[in-house]
């Protein structure tokens, strides 16, 4: 490598991330996943199409591995804790024990419909069988449904990885597979290990960038990011689930209200973005179409097992004793989207030398592409047929918080959604804590200095300063009032 090919290098890669950027829009306006696009990229740029060589299945799978700690990173920051909360029990069951009825499923309709052998019909039933994250954080934030539903996909999502992850390591290991009891106890103990290292990882972290005021704006995001990726290593060389603990961290740093918390959820959405990008380029890049023609019949075979049967059968036997609808349970099996994840994990059978590994990722790569391409674009229409989540969601009042370091304050940058019940309040009936108060008001371009009697309106942003004893209270007061009008708190206490 010399500064020639370094120059070669940044222009292929800055191409192939503005066609990427375009695309991005393309699948906005067009419903299509953008994940297609990527891989299409990858394949176009590929042995087949402008004739790039590359075959580094190892490679691949460490990028993947990388690109997948960013991307949980990002879902689980932008998580709401308030609509997980209520569906932690449900989304943990339907992550561990929906995950092994899918894997079973799938498995037994590849040995029976398809012919292959119980290990490379357990390995695609694992490959195949988890959500991904990437996939499901991208649609469902364009479909408005309710929060329990919402939260419920997303966690599901930052979950189910881990599992999936040792179990399809083990069916792609040579040699005589582990008993099911050494399976399930292993998957226990690496779940229990990552999400003691994520809840560790993100009190102190969040602890930690609260209390420090950082000399840049700039540092904020990056304190943030390296906390989780911390978590994620940490907890895989403790042995436990990397994946769990990252995404775990995540959601306690998104939640803990941090300085310039748009900022480092903006930083990260970018990386994410970069990730995907990356990851799934590569993945376009290590197909070879002309030697998939085989795996398409056995691919529509077993994703039609996984989409039509496994996936509803491990939803219903799961989310029935927690009462949830059946309606809710159509749109829920209707909505495990499948993305870079598999594809990802049909690179460990190809660098542990698993036998059929190069069948099993031809298998699964044609299997995503197909059903992503039925599932994503449909979604919306299944949730509107289904009469789900009719109607828009309100937006979360957004609330940047910088640090005064020398003042012992913090100034309070907060942005009203146009459906805000903010809206025909005065600035006088926000009834802020004393110590805080509304110094600015930005509407339609133009500033001023609001009085007691300013009525705020959609749309508007506001500078608050307020001292650091009464920061959180204000804070938590302008979210009561953004949810429930001037009335807010009359009725049960003050404040929230």
């Amino acid at each position: 490598m010399n500064v020639d090919h370094l120059n070669q290098l940044l222009l292929e890669f800055s191409v192939i991330l503005l066609v990427a950027v375009v695309a991005v829009r393309i699948s906005t306006r067009s419903g299509l996943p953008s994940l297609l696009i990527y891989l299409g990229l990858g394949v176009a740029l590929g042995q087949n199409g402008v004739g790039v060589s590359f075959n580094d299945a190892a490679l691949t799978q460490v990028i993947g591995y990388a690109a997948l700690v960013v991307i949980l990173a990002e879902g689980g920051l932008k998580t709401s804790w308030r609509e997980v909360r209520p569906v932690m029990p449900a989304a943990t069951v339907l992550a561990t024990v929906g995950v092994g009825i899918s894997v079973f499923v799938t498995a037994a309709g590849a040995h029976w419909l398809v012919g292959l052998d119980w290990r490379t019909s357990l390995l695609l039933g694992a490959i195949v069988s988890s959500t991904d994250a990437a996939a499901v954080f991208s649609v469902l934030r364009m479909v408005p449904l309710p929060h329990r539903l919402t939260g419920l996909l997303e966690a599901e999502s930052g979950f189910n990885d881990a599992p999936v992850v040792i179990l399809v390591v083990a069916f792609a290991t040579t040699g005589e597979t582990e008993s099911w009891y050494v399976l399930v106890g292993t998957i226990a103990a690496e779940l229990a290990i990552g999400a003691a290292v994520g809840l560790a990882v993100g009190k102190i972290g969040a602890f930690g960038v609260k209390h420090v005021a950082l000399p840049s704006s700039g540092l904020y995001p990056i304190a943030v990011l390296a906390l989780t990726v911390l978590a994620y290593a940490g907890g895989a060389l403790l042995h436990g689930s990397g994946f769990l603990a990252v995404y775990i961290s995540a959601v306690i740093l998104g939640n803990a209200k941090l300085p310039h918390g748009p900022a480092v959820r903006g930083f990260a959405d970018g990386l994410a973005w970069i990730g995907q990008i990356g990851m799934f380029v590569l993945l376009g890049l290590l197909c070879t179409p002309e030697t998939m023609g085989s795996a398409v019949v056995p691919a529509l075979v077993i994703g039609a097992v996984l989409v039509f049967l496994a996936r509803p059968l491990s939803v219903v036997l799961t989310m029935t004793p927690f009462r949830l609808p059946v309606r809710e349970q159509a749109l829920l099996s209707w909505a495990g989207l499948r993305g870079a994840v598999p594809i990802v994990l049909a690179t460990i059978p190809m660098v542990s030398g698993a036998p059929l590994a190069q069948d099993v990722f031809n298998i699964v790569f044609i299997l995503v592409v197909v059903f992503t391409l039925l599932q994503g674009p449909t979604l919306p229409w299944v949730a509107k047929w289904l009469r789900i989540g009719e109607g828009s969601m309100g937006q979360d009042l957004g609330i940047e918080s910088a640090p005064l370091e020398k003042l012992h304050g913090h100034l309070l940058s907060v942005a009203l959604s146009p459906t805000s019940k903010m809206s025909g309040v005065e600035i006088g009936e926000l009834r802020l804590p004393a110590g805080a108060a509304v110094t600015l008001v930005v509407r339609e371009g133009n500033s001023f200095v609001p009085d007691k009697a300013t009525v705020l309106r959609g749309g508007d942003e506001l500078l608050v300063v307020t001292t650091d004893e009464v920061s959180e209270a204000a804070e938590r007061r302008l979210r009561a009032v953004d949810r429930g009008g001037k009335l807010a708190g009359w009725l049960h206490g003050r404040g929230a």
